[in-house]
């Protein structure tokens, strides 16, 4: 017998379903104990919970801009956590750390997918082309190549169990409407590759899995509100063809005419499964319920409705159900008992525990999302002290030679070949030659060109560094000295490019290519190749667009032109639209500045570098995101039109930091005074506006629930009370 006991908020969740900022709930794994969960949302911030106390124990976030794209999982056995933002930067940080910013960091050569903690072995990391590596075999060279074993598949979810000392990987891929399954056993090096029988007229919704004496099963909740299920042996002999995987009925989601309309799927034992979805009796409005099934006698032990709504997302662990509902993360505690007869009729008293090893539970297909049921357990000892070692040190980048001769030729003809000859010889190289580490041997040309340019001022092959940054191929930290020589020879559609394109970029190049952005003259940028992807779809940059503006201020505010004021007459340019508003820079301008709001950071390392900003550069800044801000705020879904256009909450975040950094001179400095007027009138009439939407929230809500009783097919007027 089943049933669903207690139930309690664990936190509360943001606006968008996430803690914090984030966009909804990424992941929710084990934690370090029994008793302790990590919530990652889909924004930057990971959060460490005990689940008996209902409280947080650590809370870690990543710097603006960036993404955690991995939920963050703990490795058992040397009490560490492990992420990935922006799919190739690994994270590693222990419990006693607070800023991501100062601990272990490498930069991989491809796509991380997700990382699999186990509760006695390794985790295993597994890339979005297939490829597989233990963290400790990653950690000795993160940027060495990984094999792409998947063609034209996309990975739809992964997990790793443990049969006896063997790590065992098993992930899921879709194709045009055809699932594959493939099996990997890491000790031996074998990959079993496997197609799901089709499903006439229905898709896979869900998955959970489990295993049990060398047999894996896979349980499949399909749109056709069925569960089926698939036996998939580990011992076969070789790899073989590609098998058809049969799978068979094995519950039907209906209660006497009325069908359940799952989303996610659990399970608790080998008898016992759980689904999240929506109940509906025809004629009926649907209810969304968590229920628990007895998949050996097709019957349903219990159920409890959801009256606030979820995200369609469900996780078990130790005995508990985590969802969403509402805006909270709610836990409720289950209890279970074997199943026989009596108990799925309500009849059996004594209570058993249940034979099965581990099991594995997966969300939803369209979330991505799956959580494992297995109770963590600590390791008795640590790894040896060289492994611990290896986590702890920071790791530089490799920088290996590749086998091929020709690429040994050209490293050494870098140092006294022209630039163009060199350029000629890179180009034919990458189109031509299979480069074994393709990414270290990047690095490494790039390395050399880098030298050169610094011990030749002449030398600067210019379109071969853009050409391998526009590729997404570099990071900064593959060649750390790039942006320096850029910001040297004051390329700035190079550095342009590679603020858009690095995501860990310190804030210290940050600030320089703010500055250097902001002195640089327009006249020098007329001359100059800058993207203007950001600027073209509100900026207008056609001559007969745009018109040059000169304004005469006599002391005191000027409240028509919304300007600053100054103690002596000032003479102002300023670039204005067919609609009257102003931008303080010009379109060029514009893109680059665009490019370093776009840009990763963290606020306790840029906030000393915005200081040295001199007066006149703050204020040229400020204006400029003031104009952002208000052009953001014309649109209803406050975002800007273009590609590489910076958000509302970027604009929001720099405005704040920079006034954080100068606001003593800001108030003392006349010719700030207007613009600081202004802006503090445009945010008080928004303050004002959004509290007289709050006033009426109530009663729009309200409006939203009345249902017409029938279709009035007649005129008719309706008198609605508005209290």
């Amino acid at each position: 017998m089943a049933a669903l006991c207690e139930a309690f908020t664990l936190c509360g969740l943001g606006p968008s379903g996430g803690v914090g900022q984030g966009g909804g709930v990424l992941a929710l794994e084990p934690g370090p104990g029994p008793d302790h969960v990590l919530l990652t949302d889909r924004g930057r911030t990971a959060t460490l919970f005990k689940v008996s106390d209902q409280k947080p124990l650590g809370c870690w976030s990543v710097k603006h801009g960036q993404i955690i794209t991995s939920p963050v999982v703990c490795n058992f056995e040397t009490h560490e956590y492990i992420a990935v933002h922006d799919d190739k930067v690994l994270r590693i940080w222990k419990d006693e750390d607070v800023n991501l910013d100062k601990v272990f960091k490498a930069t991989l050569s491809a796509d991380v997918y997700r990382i699999h903690s186990l509760p006695h072995g390794d985790p295993l990391v597994l890339f979005k082309g297939g490829g597989v590596r233990t963290l400790d075999v990653l950690l000795e060279a993160p940027q060495q190549e990984i094999e792409n074993i998947i063609s034209d598949e996309v990975i739809k979810w992964s997990e790793a169990f443990l049969e006896g000392q063997q790590p065992v990987l098993i992930f899921i891929t879709e194709k045009d409407g055809d699932f594959f399954v493939y099996v990997q056993k890491l000790k031996m090096n074998s990959l079993h590759k496997y197609k799901l029988e089709q499903q006439e007229s229905s898709s896979p919704l869900s998955f959970t899995a489990y295993i049990r004496k060398q047999i894996i099963t896979l349980l499949c909740l399909y749109s056709n509100d069925s569960v089926y299920k698939v036996l998939i042996p580990l011992q076969q002999n070789g790899e073989g063809e590609e098998q058809i995987l049969s799978k068979s009925l094995l519950l039907n989601l209906s209660i006497s005419g009325s069908v359940l309309k799952g989303t996610s799927l659990v399970v608790i034992d080998k008898d016992h499964v759980a689904v999240l979805g929506s109940l509906a009796a025809s004629g009926e409005e649907s209810k969304e319920c968590l229920t628990i099934w007895n998949t050996k006698f097709q019957t349903l032990q219990t159920s409890k409705e959801l009256p606030l709504g979820t995200s369609g997302q469900l996780w078990c662990y130790g005995e508990k159900f985590f969802f969403t509902h509402g805006k909270v993360l709610t836990v409720v505690i289950y209890k279970c008992e074997t199943s026989s007869l009596a108990a799925a009729v309500g009849k059996l008293k004594d209570s058993q525990a249940s034979d099965i090893s581990s099991f594995v539970n997966w969300n939803t297909l369209e979330d991505e999302e799956r959580v494992v049921s297995f109770q963590p357990q600590q390791s008795a000892a640590l790894k040896s002290e060289s492994k611990m070692t290896l986590r702890s040190r920071r790791n530089s980048v490799a920088k290996a030679q590749p086998d091929a001769f020709k690429v040994g030729q050209i490293l050494l003809n870098i140092k006294d070949t022209s630039a163009a000859v060199i350029e000629d010889e890179l180009r034919q190289l990458l189109l031509k030659a299979q480069i074994p580490d393709f990414q270290a041997t990047i690095g490494c040309v790039i390395t050399a060109l880098i030298n050169r340019c610094k011990t030749d001022p002449v030398f600067y092959p210019r379109n071969f560094l853009l050409q391998m940054v526009q590729k997404r191929e570099l990071s900064y930290s593959l060649c750390p000295d790039l942006m320096a020589v850029a910001l040297e020879k004051k390329d700035v559609h190079l550095l342009q490019i590679c603020l858009q394109r690095f995501p860990d970029i310190p804030e210290e190049i940050t600030y320089a290519c703010l500055k250097v952005f902001l002195s640089i003259s327009d006249d020098y940028l007329e001359r100059t190749d800058v993207n203007l992807e950001s600027v073209i779809c509100y900026i207008d940059i056609e001559p007969k667009n745009k018109e040059l503006k000169t304004e005469v201020v006599e002391n005191g505010f000027n409240t028509e032109l919304e300007e600053d004021s100054c103690d002596n007459t000032v003479l102002k340019e300023t670039h204005t639209t067919n609609d009257g508003e102003f931008c303080p820079v010009g379109p060029r301008k514009a893109a680059l500045l665009n490019a370093v709001l776009h840009s990763a950071y963290s606020e306790t390392f840029l906030l000393p570098h915005l200081k040295d900003l001199s007066a006149q550069q703050a204020v040229l800044f400020l204006r400029y995101l003031h104009y952002l801000y208000v052009k953001c705020s014309e649109k209803i879904n406050t975002t800007l039109p273009g590609m590489l256009s910076p958000t509302i909450n970027q604009i929001m975040d720099w405005m704040c930091l920079l006034l954080d950094a100068h606001f003593t001179v800001m108030v003392m400095l006349p010719e700030a005074k207007g613009l600081l007027s202004s802006l503090h009138k445009f945010v008080r009439a928004q303050v004002r506006f959004y509290s007289e939407l709050n006033k009426i929230e109530g009663t729009l809500r309200e409006l939203q629930r009345i249902k017409r009783q029938k279709d009035s097919q007649a005129y008719s007027i309706e008198v609605l009370e508005l209290i």
